[in-house]
């Protein structure tokens, strides 16, 4: 080895800082996004076209939801990092159901049947993208699955 190259355990402290921080962006985005979509989602809820509600904010909160989740495990490659968006989302949507403007309306009303299914549909994409995950089998870095691993011989040492 000589002076300029770096000790291999270097470079694996270096990935490991990095994968970790890789991971922790990822977790703080997808809670980000889940506000931020949130809040759309809010604003989505009583438009009309006509006087009559078009419900775009269902389908905004499907796919909104379905992109988060699918950016929070791709970035972490874990499935646990989708519960944090799910949460955050899932509160905001009960905290706004109860939260009065200064008029003295509610952000959400339980009249409202636009922002009951959008509420549940949206936490349904989170679930249904999170049951995908979880019965989906796991890869592990080097590309082949679990079970196919134990089925080769081990390598020769």
């Amino acid at each position: 080895m000589t002076l300029t190259e770096t000790p291999p355990e270097h470079e694996h402290k270096q990935h490991v800082a990095v994968d970790r921080a890789i991971r922790a962006a990822g977790v703080l985005i997808s809670i980000l996004a889940a506000v931020v979509t949130a809040v759309a989602e809010l604003y989505l809820t009583p438009l009309r076209i006509g006087g009559v509600p078009i419900g775009v904010a269902v389908l905004f909160a499907a796919a909104a939801n379905w992109s988060i989740c699918w950016f929070a495990l791709t970035t972490t490659e874990r499935r646990w990092a989708l519960a944090p968006p799910w949460v955050v989302w899932t509160v905001f949507m009960l905290v706004a159901t109860g939260v009065r403007t200064t008029e003295g309306d509610y952000l959400l009303g339980g009249d409202d049947w636009i922002a009951l299914v959008m509420i549940l549909v949206g936490s349904l994409t989170f679930a249904a993208y999170t049951y995908q995950a979880i019965l989906r089998p796991a890869v592990v870095r080097s590309g082949s699955r679990p079970a196919e691993l134990r089925d080769q011989p081990p390598a020769d040492r």
